[in-house]
């Protein structure tokens, strides 16, 4: 069972901002910096970086305080006796850099709209995204390698699927991170597995599957659509990647639609 007491996004807080309870809440509460913030650990002030995450306990000691013009963070207040908190291996008052921080602002927001409205399934919604939250949240603590151009990363791979026809490049993505083109190879392949212009590739091709199963254009129009200046050029990288032409995999998901442009497969 999980309650929610308060949950907020994009509190903002003047230059002298102080929260400081001694004796704690009598419940848990999660807090996500958005600026810079000093937290109190181990017995002494220490400085944090934008995008920290820390989980207090109940009558844990809480203190934390702004050190810039302005103070921003999400937080929650909640009590919780479902293994996922109460069994949580996170720690407990020591703040940690977030692997993807607009991932988790976004399930703030929805838990935000499911605690202020009664829905039929409230309390399972619930569940289920505080429970995605704390996932996020051990993915980030017990991430190896973490290095400080991985959140830049996340937002540029995010770009690529979401706008993979862009006429995307290795010295356009690497200005995106402001590093050499030679370390962004390195580092994305490290990092996803991939080289970044074969994401782009698998973008554009998975793309492409999804209008050729539509079966409302034509080979040659699914190319450009795509992001590809030849039809030719596009096939190839259909056939490298699928094992298949467009037109052969367009038969053998029963959405052929004839002849287009003159193409054979």
């Amino acid at each position: 069972m999980n309650q929610i007491f308060y949950v907020e996004c994009d509190a903002t807080h003047a230059g002298n901002f102080v929260f400081d309870i001694p004796q704690g809440h009598q419940c848990w509460l999660l807090v996500i910096t958005k600026t810079p913030a000093q937290f109190w650990v181990n017995g002494e002030l220490r400085l944090y970086p934008a995008h920290s995450a820390v989980l207090y306990r109940a009558h844990q000691k809480i203190y934390y305080r702004a050190c810039g013009d302005e103070y921003i963070n999400n937080w929650i207040r909640f009590e919780s006796n479902e293994p996922f908190v109460a069994k949580t291996t996170l720690p407990f008052g020591i703040p940690f850099a977030l692997d993807d921080p607009d991932y988790c602002h976004a399930l703030f927001k929805l838990l935000i709209i499911e605690h202020n409205f009664n829905r039929d399934y409230k309390e399972a919604s619930i569940d289920y995204l505080l429970n995605t939250l704390f996932n996020k949240l051990l993915e980030s603590y017990f991430h190896e390698g973490f290095n400080a151009q991985y959140y830049t990363l996340l937002k540029l791979r995010a770009a690529i699927q979401s706008n993979p026809v862009d006429e995307w490049s290795v010295t356009k993505m690497a200005d995106f991170l402001r590093i050499s083109p030679g370390y962004l190879q390195i580092l994305y392949k490290k990092t996803f597995g991939i080289s970044p212009m074969e994401d782009v590739i698998n973008c554009r091709i998975k793309l492409a599957k999804e209008y050729l199963l539509q079966g409302s254009h034509s080979i040659a129009e699914i190319a450009f659509q795509c992001g590809y200046q030849h039809v030719e050029h596009f096939c190839r990288q259909f056939k490298k990647v699928t094992g298949s032409t467009p037109r052969k995999y367009q038969l053998h998901t029963g959405n052929f639609i004839g002849k287009c442009s003159g193409l054979q497969g």
